[in-house]
């Protein structure tokens, strides 16, 4: 075959592989994109590098793929979400009977350490809603945003997609739209609900596009704020707070989990809000706290005192 049949077979098995996911799995469309994401990688290397199609990628095909990964200085977390998005790939081949062995059947991701996430303190969040000016137009709007992504825990597809007719104010909860298109309620609290009916205001004096009159947070053109628009309304923001911590907008949603946490709420309900099928997801927060006992137990030990005194 050559390197264009390749090419043409790779595009028809991933195209595929796509309406699986759309279809069958029903995934939301950021999942899906994520999973072709991986196995472009692979279609890349396999195209320049070995010239076979998809149904003759060995195992060492594979390993080799992930050295260059490594090679290129990706790290541990996103080889490990590569290998997880090309395994997905391979079962689905296979449930397709158009493999006989799963190539990455026996491969093995990266070990990875655990991974304790950076959160912000509650005067941390203070000082980030405050360095908002309300007297900008957007001001209302953006100290809104801070204040539904922390107090509810969303993800910023979350925050972006929320709608109007989302909000139950009167009732105390918001129903948030998360990954596989699943929905869930959370309560929401006065902060929150406050921001948003201000921001409601100076929203309705704003020209709207048609199709985006009930989506809540809209750019200056009344259109749907974009996830990356966010990311650069956090970032600013902390920089004029004077925070110095490498902060995201999931930084809020962390935040959120851990002080939640941190003062007594069930696990299982901030599994809930926060919207995991799995509650080892969620219990990354118990090891966040432990480490912050773990801190004050080891500086206010009498022992501590103890030893130094002798040094």
């Amino acid at each position: 075959m050559t390197t264009n049949s390749h090419t043409a077979t790779w595009q028809t098995a991933i195209d595929d592989f796509e309406t699986y996911l759309r279809l069958e799995r029903s995934l939301s469309g950021n999942s899906i994109a994520a999973y072709l994401m991986d196995v472009k990688k692979l279609q890349r290397f396999c195209c320049s590098k070995t010239g076979v199609p998809p149904d003759c990628v060995t195992r060492k095909i594979i390993e080799l793929f992930l050295g260059r990964l490594y090679e290129a200085g990706i790290d541990k977390r996103s080889q490990a979400r590569t290998l997880s998005g090309v395994k997905a790939f391979y079962k689905f081949l296979i449930l397709e009977n158009r493999m006989e062995t799963n190539p990455t059947e026996l491969v093995e991701g990266p070990k990875l350490g655990l991974y304790l996430p950076d959160v912000l303190s509650i005067g941390e969040v203070e000082a980030l809603i405050a360095a908002v000016d309300a007297s900008r137009p957007d001001g209302h709007r953006n100290r809104a945003i801070l204040e539904i992504m922390y107090g509810c825990g969303l993800r910023v597809s979350e925050a972006v997609s929320l709608r109007i007719s989302d909000l139950f104010f009167d009732e105390g909860f918001i129903r948030v739209t998360g990954k596989g298109d699943k929905q869930r309620l959370i309560p929401v609290g006065k902060c929150a609900e406050n921001e948003i009916n201000r921001y409601l205001q100076k929203r309705a004096t704003q020209k709207i596009i048609t199709k985006y009159e009930d989506i809540l947070f809209l750019n200056r053109r009344g259109k749907a704020l974009s996830r990356s628009m966010i990311f650069r309304i956090i970032k600013g923001l902390a920089e004029k707070a004077g925070i110095t911590k490498n902060i995201s907008p999931h930084t809020l949603r962390h935040s959120f989990a851990t002080h939640l946490i941190e003062n007594g709420a069930d696990l299982r309900a901030v599994q809930d809000m926060l919207g995991h099928e799995s509650i080892l997801t969620t219990e990354i927060y118990t090891h966040l706290n432990r480490k912050r006992w773990q801190s004050t137990i080891l500086e206010y030990h009498p022992r501590k005192f103890a030893v130094d005194s002798i040094q």
